[in-house]
C-alpha cells in the first residue's frame, strides 16, 4: 500500500459475549476476488505521537512530553476531562489546560493503557505546548482483496495500515475507500522498492472500514457499483495452498485489471500474516512493475480456481519476490471483527 501526506509505506480476536450479542456473519464458502485498486482514508481514533521534540519557552528549552513518559507510538486519548478525537482537538484542550498539571490518557502498543501528568509548556508566542509532533490520519491506494456479497463486507492490502515512522498500527477511528485510478508505476530495483502512483477522490465512497488490523483491513461495501469485479470462486484453506504455478488480480494501469502469473516457492506455518513466499513470474507484470510494488498490497491470489490468499509484502533485495497470506487469516480477522465492531 502506498501513502501520501508527508509519508509512504507499504504498506492487526477475540469475540466478547455481552447481554445482546451480535451475531457473527456466517463464514463464506465462495468470494469474489477483486484485485481493484482503491484510495483509502483512515482517521485515527485519537492523536498519535509521531516524535518527540523540545518547547521553547522564555526561560530555555523544556521537554514536557518527554518528561511526563510519553513515546513515540502512543496514541493519545483524552487529556483531563476531554475525549480527544483528533490533533486539533488534542491541541485545544492543551490550551485550555495552560500551565497546569493534566492527567492524559494513552494507549500504548495497541492495548496498554496509561496514565500520565505532564504540564504544558508556554512558547514564545504564547501557545501552550506539549512538544510533540503528532499524527491523526493517513491516506493512500491500496488494493482490495476480496468481495462478500452475502454479507457485505470486503477487505483489503492483507495488512495493517501502520504509522511509517514509529512502525504502530494506527488505531481506526473512521475510515473508507474510493475509487482510484493508476497514473504511473515506478518499477522496483533491488534496495529501492517501486510503487503505484494514483488519484483518488475524497468526496467519493465505495464503502466504509469498521477494522483496521495485522491480517488487513476490512468494512463494507456501500456502493457495489463502484466495486469492479468477476464472479465468485471457491475459497482454498490453508491446506489447499501448494508450492506451483498460481495468479493474482492486480491493477496497475489506469482501471483496468489483470490477472498476472506467479509462482508459490514457499510455505509457511504457524505464523497468521506472513503464510507463503510468492515470484513474479509474469513477463507482462514486471515489464510494468518489476515485481511487487507498493500499492499492489492485497491483490487477490488464485490457485487451482480457488482463491487462496492476498500479496502482502515485497522483498526489498528482490522485488521479484514477496510475501502472501491466506485467505483464511483475512476471512477469520474480518468476521471477527465485524462482530465486535457492530
Amino acid at each position: 500500500m502506498k501513502f501520501k501526506r508527508a509519508l509512504t509505506a507499504l504498506a492487526v480476536l477475540i469475540i466478547v459475549v455481552s447481554a445482546a450479542p451480535h451475531t457473527l456473519a456466517a463464514m463464506p464458502t465462495e468470494l469474489i476476488p477483486v484485485g481493484q485498486t482503491v484510495g483509502i482514508d483512515i482517521k485515527c481514533d485519537g492523536a498519535m505521537v509521531v516524535a518527540l521534540g523540545e518547547v521553547e519557552t522564555e526561560t530555555g528549552r523544556v521537554t514536557p512530553a518527554a518528561t511526563a513518559g510519553l513515546l513515540p507510538g502512543d496514541v493519545i486519548t483524552q487529556v483531563g476531562g476531554t475525549r480527544v478525537h483528533s490533533a486539533a482537538e488534542l491541541k485545544e484542550a492543551i490550551e485550555q489546560a495552560g500551565s497546569e498539571m493534566v492527567t492524559v490518557q494513552v494507549t500504548r502498543d495497541g492495548s496498554q493503557k496509561l496514565q500520565l501528568n505532564l504540564a504544558p509548556a508556554k512558547d514564545k508566542t504564547g501557545k501552550y505546548e506539549l512538544g510533540i509532533w503528532l499524527r491523526d490520519g493517513m491516506a493512500g491506494i491500496g488494493t482490495v482483496t476480496f468481495y462478500d456479497p452475502k454479507s457485505g463486507i470486503f477487505g483489503a492490502l492483507g495488512h495493517a495500515v501502520s504509522d511509517v515512522e514509529t512502525g504502530a498500527l494506527m488505531p481506526l477511528g473512521e475510515g473508507k475507500i474510493m475509487p482510484a485510478a493508476v497514473k504511473s508505476a515506478r518499477p522496483g530495483k533491488a534496495g529501492a522498492p517501486g510503487e503505484l502512483q494514483g488519484e483518488f477522490d475524497f468526496g467519493a465512497q465505495i464503502g466504509t472500514l469498521f477494522a483496521n488490523t495485522q491480517m488487513g483491513i476490512f468494512g463494507h461495501i456501500a456502493d457495489a457499483s463502484a466495486l469492479r469485479y468477476g464472479d465468485p470462486l471457491p475459497i482454498g484453506g490453508t491446506r489447499d495452498i501448494a508450492p506451483g504455478a498460481a495468479k493474482i488480480l492486480a491493477n496497475v494501469c489506469g482501471t483496468e485489471i489483470q490477472e498476472y502469473d506467479i509462482e508459490i516457492s514457499r510455505l509457511f506455518t504457524g505464523g497468521e500474516d506472513r503464510n507463503m513466499m510468492i515470484t513474479v513470474t509474469d513477463p507482462a507484470l514486471l515489464a510494468v512493475t518489476g515485481g511487487i510494488v507498493q500499492g499492489m498490497s492485497g491483490s487477490p491470489i488464485v490457485q487451482n480456481g480457488k482463491i487462496i490468499g492476498a500479496v502482502t509484502h515485497v522483498l526489498i533485495n528482490n522485488p521479484e519476490k514477496g510475501y502472501g497470506i491466506s485467505i483464511d487469516s483475512m476471512l477469520q480477522n474480518a468476521y471477527a471483527s465485524d462482530a465486535l465492531a457492530a
